[in-house]
């Protein structure tokens, strides 16, 4: 008898074994990353989402602390085909729910048709199936997460490498990766981390080099705040966004943002530039694109797969942004010299 289930839209349940017990809901999507689960599950951008791991093994190479990119299991839940004791003991601690025993291949195609889906989730020894309906019903659209930055961002600002001799750096933590701030260190960068709400004085106040928007998750129309500091510094200091920062940046310039069908997620995306004609594996993990750069902006990096935009520039004003992740963790290494590009501008300004 089955002691976990997932209900999802159109409220056709997958029944599964509980790993670590508890009730919750989210928008159902899957990443086809083979390694980095400790990251991924530690990655804000996955915030208000139910993980499914389309990798039949998670967890073969234990749960390590120093591979965490925030402080804390961030989706929902987590499905997997096959869940280590060491993985299910930290979701445990977490108070995160986690199944495993089902056919993942099975969700993985159903998203790539149907696109990601809401769901619901109960596991544990007394939970039915009527309380992952219940779970799904109560479940929001993730553009309905209006709130959703105030989850994962930080909450009064930090600095990070305060004795640097590199750029100083305003990055508005969005949910934003820890490997995003070790990179900037790495480079001798001194990063003021600042509230997903910072307003243009909070900036000012940091007198940076750079202004640097993250990651993170939900919809980019959501984070407005972020969005008026871009209008209020474009042109006057040199702009680099990843991920959630690449399309808060294209909003705020006249382009526009739409959702993705089902995203992309994972470590082998593969990205062309479109001024070189190379192409560079990258890791992602987004469910809205850039729809529209609009005028300021011009497209120089496409996905190979579907041709979304996944670098936007302009020389003019020092703007580089990345749909990727370059700090590549977990992932390939091909664009970690995309922080060197944005602290050289940076240099370049000061």
């Amino acid at each position: 008898m089955s002691d976990a289930y997932i209900a999802i839209e159109g409220e056709r349940v997958v029944e599964a074994r509980a790993r670590s017990p508890g009730t919750t809901r989210g928008e159902l999507v899957f990443t086809t990353a083979y390694t980095g689960y400790e990251e991924s599950l530690t990655d804000p951008s996955y915030r208000e989402q139910v993980l499914t791991f389309s990798y039949p093994l998670i967890g073969n190479y234990g749960v390590r602390e120093e591979r965490f990119e925030s402080d804390s299991v961030q989706p929902s839940a987590v499905v997997a085909r096959e869940m280590t004791d060491d993985v299910a003991e930290w979701l445990r601690e977490e108070g995160v729910p986690g199944v495993d025993h089902l056919d993942t291949r099975e969700i993985v195609t159903e998203i790539r048709d149907e696109g990601a889906m809401k769901c619901g989730v109960a596991a544990g020894p007394d939970v039915t199936e009527e309380d992952a309906l219940e779970q799904l019903r109560q479940c929001k659209h993730m553009s309905e997460h209006r709130d959703i930055g105030k989850q994962v961002s930080v909450d009064e600002a930090e600095v990070h490498n305060p004795e640097g001799e590199g750029e100083r750096v305003a990055l508005v933590d969005c949910g934003a990766k820890g490997s995003i701030t070790d990179s900037l260190v790495e480079r001798d960068a001194v990063v003021h981390r600042l509230p997903y709400d910072a307003t243009v004085d909070d900036v000012a106040a940091v007198d940076p080099d750079l202004l640097f928007i993250s990651n993170g998750p939900g919809d980019p129309e959501n984070f407005e705040q972020a969005g008026e500091v871009v209008e209020e510094y474009v042109g006057d200091l040199p702009l680099a966004g990843i991920c959630l920062g690449q399309q808060v940046v294209a909003n705020a310039l006249g382009g526009s943002t739409e959702k993705m069908e089902f995203g992309h997620r994972g470590v082998n995306q593969p990205v062309r530039d479109l001024r070189t004609d190379r192409v560079v594996m990258t890791t992602q993990n987004h469910g809205y694109t850039v729809a529209d750069p609009g005028e300021q902006l011009d497209v120089t990096q496409v996905n190979v797969n579907d041709d979304t935009p996944e670098g936007l520039e302009n020389d003019d004003l020092g703007i580089i942004t990345r749909q990727y992740h370059p700090e590549a963790n977990p992932g390939p290494n091909d664009s970690l010299d995309f922080f060197d590009d944005v602290l050289e501008l940076a240099d370049g300004e000061s």
